[in-house]
């Protein structure tokens, strides 16, 4: 929740103190459950000794078996020096077994992550990198990590951890009034540097903070932003005469971000299509 100073007269009188500092207590109680919860499938003790010393992206699987599949084959590619892995957070059993399925073709570690406790998109996202954090990279110990969406994908070589040569953290930066966190989905961290803290990938929702913005506190505060690294990034439509909003993509530098939770429903498919279009000749070169 806000610092008490931060609420105003008004929120006082509508008691909005009082409902965020319980809503905050339901919410920590729920995560630290949460975090205590084995997986249900893979050996989360021989990936603790297989990402140890290493650089590792950990992509959270959300129910898109395509994308899985198209990300492993670009990243074998074009990002050779980073060990990948597969966290998959999809709530129903047809996705999971496909995505397992996919992992083995492609020989990729694979690990089911718990049942998860919350629906809606960002709050289930944090929690699952929180449990990660918690029972695989603090024990794993690897050299260097970083989180993907699973519909994020390399259309060139790109190594994103060479920033983390003279710095602590690297990604795609948002900000929320006097705050700003590394975007979730494209996030990469130097183990030495933050083995210590006691971070939080979580929301810090009531501070407009969306997933990753738990670690405002924690971290973030602490580092002169304008002495950052920081990825380029740049958002269009996919296709002319819409509205970003309405069908947008993402670019990272190389990567395409295909943002399949925005933009309007009736033009997903379409969007699908620009993207597997756009990442065409790149998978075949990738299958070769």
């Amino acid at each position: 929740m806000k610092p008490l100073t931060a609420y105003t007269a008004a929120d006082w009188c509508r008691l909005r103190p009082l409902t965020h500092f319980l809503k905050s207590t339901r919410y920590r109680m729920v995560d630290r459950r949460y975090l205590q919860l084995p997986a249900r499938a893979g050996d989360v003790a021989a990936l603790q000794q297989l990402i140890r010393g290493k650089k590792i992206l950990i992509t959270v699987a959300f129910s898109d078996p395509q994308a899985i599949d198209w990300q492993a084959r670009l990243i074998r590619r074009h990002v050779p020096g980073a060990s990948y892995l597969i966290a998959d957070n999809s709530p129903d059993e047809a996705s999971a077994t496909a995505i397992a399925a996919l992992a083995a073709q492609h020989s990729v570690p694979y690990l089911r992550l718990p049942a998860n406790p919350w629906h809606k998109g960002s709050r289930s996202h944090g929690i699952v990198l929180n449990w990660l954090w918690e029972n695989l990279i603090r024990p794993g110990e690897p050299e260097m990590f970083g989180f993907l969406d699973h519909d994020i994908f390399p259309t060139a070589p790109d190594d994103p951890f060479a920033a983390l040569a003279t710095q602590d953290f690297y990604g795609v930066v948002r900000t929320a009034g006097a705050g700003w966190f590394l975007w979730a989905g494209f996030c990469f961290y130097r183990f030495a540097g933050v083995r210590r803290k006691k971070l939080d990938f979580g929301q810090d929702w009531f501070n407009g903070l969306d997933t990753g913005g738990g670690n405002w506190r924690r971290l973030y505060r602490f580092t002169d932003r304008a002495a950052l690294r920081e990825a380029a990034t740049t958002f269009a439509p996919f296709k002319p005469g819409i509205s970003v909003e309405d069908g947008p993509i993402q670019w990272v530098g190389p990567w395409l971000h295909e943002i399949g939770m925005m933009g309007r429903a009736d033009l997903t498919p379409e969007k699908r299509q620009f993207v597997a279009n756009l990442l065409k000749e790149h998978l075949e070169h990738a299958q070769g």
